[in-house]
């Protein structure tokens, strides 16, 4: 894989709660400058986002519901839509974690299908992911999120939030990408930290990366490029 069709996978990242405007300024600069595919931020800075990046093809990515996941559905709804509405093209939900662990699975499907509903009202071309939180879950838990998740309007499974007690592993991904085939696509985030962590997930089946270590990962796939 070149470093291109590296940054066209990640999802450079500043959620933590420290992060600042001076930040912000950073990640979309450096977004730019590498071509990544997205910012992914937290909704207060998506207008700050939108503003830095208009003009180039870097798109707005935002969290809602984040990161338990334990918001009411109409919180989340109104989140979505809202950050759609001030500049955001890509909306990443986290599931609601509780009601997986209480088999409430019809309270799990509606919860996703207002997300994506609010926030393709706003602009249809909003791509939605949904956040299973990997780390929480068995693997037949995940394999019932998936099928629910392909009986919904959204466009990724993703695997963690990265505030979890785990992130992305490649197990994960393979098991997801069994289940989501080709219907969906997979955003393997948390953990992934350098070129050949990038290329064991694609490998897997990810077909975009979450990541603040985008920058690294791009000289790392520089380096690999001069041997």
């Amino acid at each position: 894989m070149n470093k291109e069709t590296v940054a066209r996978m990640i999802d450079h990242t500043a959620l933590k709660a420290t992060t600042t405007d001076k930040d912000i300024v950073q990640l979309c600069q450096e977004a730019k400058e590498y071509n990544f595919m997205s910012v992914c931020v937290n909704p207060y800075y998506v207008n700050k986002a939108y503003e830095l990046l208009k003009g180039s093809p870097v798109k707005v990515c935002t969290v809602v519901g984040f990161p338990l996941g334990a918001n009411t559905t109409a919180t989340k709804a109104f989140e979505a839509a809202l950050a759609v509405t001030e500049g955001a093209l890509e909306v990443d939900m986290v599931v609601n974690v509780g009601a997986i662990k209480s088999a409430q699975w019809e309270v799990v499907k509606e919860d996703i299908r207002e997300v994506a509903y609010h926030s393709k009202a706003v602009n249809k071309e909003a791509i939605v992911k949904v956040i299973i939180e990997t780390c929480y879950l068995t693997k037949e838990e995940i394999v019932k999120v998936c099928e629910i998740i392909l009986e919904t309007d959204v466009d990724f499974v993703k695997t963690s939030t990265g505030f979890g007690t785990g992130g992305a592993t490649i197990e994960d991904v393979a098991l997801i990408k069994d289940v989501v085939a080709h219907r969906k696509l997979i955003k393997a985030s948390g953990g992934v930290k350098n070129y050949d962590d990038v290329v064991a997930m694609a490998k897997a089946g990810a077909d975009r990366i979450g990541t603040s270590g985008g920058v690294a990962i791009i000289n790392g796939a520089e380096n690999k490029a001069a041997y």
